[in-house]
């Protein structure tokens, strides 16, 4: 009798303990979804300064290439390239997932390039932002997320990304952004072709995360594939290497902006990464998506964009965020319940058995553990790679000048804390409860 009473209390206590981590790590996939909304919508403010002669295929270019650096640098600094490698013979058929990945996020983001020019920013930005709704069909879909959840956990999250996605458009309609005068029908077609690209993109997310690989492995092979595909367009549409080389040199006291712009989007990226991991894509996309909400504040804030306009564009834009935040509390508020989870573990099974992975390995990342718990190594080449980002960086930006417009310095100064603090609390979360797996 004291045997089973015995064998039953440690079963109680594992169960316990496994649904109070599936609880801590569901509270820090929700916050980094919203850390990762903060840095997206930063990141778009150093383009801001960039003047508008500037050929956007450079400022794309500029903008993945803070990102690659970035992608290499940051994983060397957090656990050493050698965790990397080492992450990568676990999984080695998601290295070409991840590389996918970065194609289809260079479509998407050439496509927005399009939009904007046919449609203007304001019209294009929530088409695009239906991302989070095509990543919903694809996680429901492909990776059993929400079945077996109860019908107010569903609302919660489906709802929520619906009115995240109508406070979009009410924010939009009242962006002082014009359409361009190009073809509205081809720019439309541009803006959504881009959202169902960045949807797709978080196809190999998610089947990366679920099979246990981390966010810092996936990333660094993801920008072979954005690098790449950003490189040839830039290319072919600016006349071939020589030309774009000339457009390089013509505005080299701006390319400092963009490429720091690309270095704060890939912070918000490993952000979005750990929450599509830890809450799945229907949470997680969702409230990173809530970036427009932050982007306004930039707008309104630091760059007075929306001085001196009608009452009812206020209107709009108070009653947009209101919703954007509705959203996102209603999202939030959705945890996983048990079934859920366990409709995840059966697609990670599924994975499991398609590539032959190690299952031990692929039970311990769900649960933000290494499987052989190890202190992170960094060698001189890791170090390289950081001094030798650190230098490209400080290079441009000695030569970087502000372009003369109206910034209001103050607003700026609060809003680079609020995302430093952010950092700061996500990273120690990250690292207490996961160590960056």
């Amino acid at each position: 009798m004291n045997q089973g009473e015995n064998a039953l209390g440690s079963a109680v206590s594992e169960t316990l303990t496994g649904h109070s981590r599936q609880r801590q790590l569901h509270r820090l996939g929700i916050f980094c979804g919203v850390a990762a909304a903060l840095w997206l919508a930063g990141a778009e403010a150093p383009t801001k300064l960039v003047t508008v002669s500037v050929s956007p295929l450079v400022i794309s270019f500029m903008m993945v290439l803070g990102a690659f650096i970035s992608r290499w640098s940051l994983p060397a600094l957090i656990r050493g390239t050698g965790d990397i490698f080492a992450d990568t013979r676990q999984v080695p058929h998601l290295v070409l997932w991840g590389v996918m990945a970065g194609c289809l996020w260079a479509v998407g983001n050439t496509l927005t390039i399009f939009a904007v020019k046919d449609i203007g920013l304001s019209l294009a930005f929530p088409l695009w932002n239906s991302n989070s709704l095509i990543g919903i069909l694809w996680g429901t879909l492909l990776f059993r997320e929400l079945h077996r959840a109860g019908w107010r956990r569903k609302v919660g999250v489906i709802g929520g990304a619906l009115v995240i996605f109508v406070g979009a458009v009410l924010i939009s309609a009242a962006s002082t952004s014009q359409a361009a005068h190009g073809s509205p029908v081809r720019g439309i077609a541009a803006a959504l072709g881009a959202g169902l690209m960045f949807g797709s993109m978080y196809i190999p997310y998610r089947k990366a995360y679920i099979t246990g690989m981390n966010p810092l492995t996936f990333l660094t092979f993801f920008t072979f594939g954005e690098m790449t595909t950003v490189t040839v367009v830039a290319i072919s549409f600016l006349g071939g290497v020589r030309p774009f080389w000339h457009e390089l040199a013509a505005d080299r006291n701006i390319l400092f902006w963009p490429l720091l712009g690309g270095f704060m989007w890939v912070v918000g990226d490993l952000f979005q990464n750990y929450a599509t991991k830890y809450v799945g894509i229907s949470r997680g996309i969702p409230l990173s998506n809530t970036n427009q909400l932050w982007g306004l504040l930039w707008a309104i804030l630091v760059f007075s964009e929306l001085h001196g306009l009608t009452g009812n564009i206020y209107l709009e834009v108070i009653g947009g965020s209101l919703l954007m935040a509705a959203g996102a509390v209603a999202i939030a508020c959705s945890s996983a319940c048990e079934s859920e989870y366990s409709s995840w573990k059966k697609a990670a099974q599924r994975e499991t058995r398609l590539y032959g992975i190690n299952p031990e390995y692929v039970a311990a990342r769900m649960e933000g553990r290494d499987l052989t718990p190890t202190s992170a190594r960094r060698t001189w080449i890791d170090w390289l790679l950081v001094t030798g980002a650190t230098l490209i960086f400080v290079g441009l930006g000695v030569i970087a000048r502000v372009p003369h417009m109206a910034i209001q310095m103050g607003w700026l100064a609060v809003l680079t804390i609020a995302m430093l603090l952010v950092l700061v609390a996500g990273g120690i979360a990250l690292w207490r409860v996961t160590k960056f797996t």
